[in-house]
């Protein structure tokens, strides 16, 4: 998460993408906080932010990284100690 690369696993190939990085140098990653995660997520939802503004909400968080299962349709947010949160979303028809 900090490097703000995704790796997106795909039925035609593994596809690598590389963002602005969060951070430089060496820090301290924040403890896991699920109400800031929330926070992040909600606006993220509603679309009253960036894409870039949710990954640092997720990093402030606590989030080190996440992994999104398309086919389950749930997105797991994990921190450096093992805690965890994991968000169903519906099905959307189109």
């Amino acid at each position: 998460m900090p490097s703000n690369a995704m790796l997106y696993l795909t039925d035609a190939g593994p596809v690598a993408v590389q963002g602005e990085p969060l951070i430089t140098g060496m820090v301290d990653a924040a403890p896991f906080d699920r109400e800031a995660l929330l926070t992040a997520l909600r606006i993220d939802q509603a679309g009253d932010g960036t894409f870039p503004e949710f990954v640092q909400g997720c990093w402030n968080a606590g989030v080190i990284w996440y992994d999104v299962d398309l086919y389950a349709r749930t997105c797991a947010c994990h921190g450096a100690d093992g805690d965890s949160y994991v968000e169903a979303y519906p099905a959307v028809a189109i």
